[in-house]
């Protein structure tokens, strides 16, 4: 993993408040979502960052891409 438990449990649990915030700050814009849209981009958002810390870093420490040399 990329990151430990407890950090990536503390990142999704501010993902919740940074979702319901994200709704309120696009009404002021007259964005209206409704609560399965919102529960929708905030799934999305967990979901893209449990794939990113379960995803094997890559382990070139020396700062070069693999694959063509």
């Amino acid at each position: 993993m990329r990151i430990s438990g407890g950090a990536l449990l503390v990142v999704l649990a501010m993902l919740i408040p940074f979702v319901v915030e994200l709704r309120t700050a696009l009404s002021w814009f007259g964005v209206e979502l409704t609560l399965l849209e919102t529960s929708v981009i905030g799934s999305a958002a967990a979901l893209a960052i449990i794939a990113w810390a379960v995803w094997p870093p890559n382990d070139d420490a020396n700062g070069k891409s693999s694959g063509l040399s």
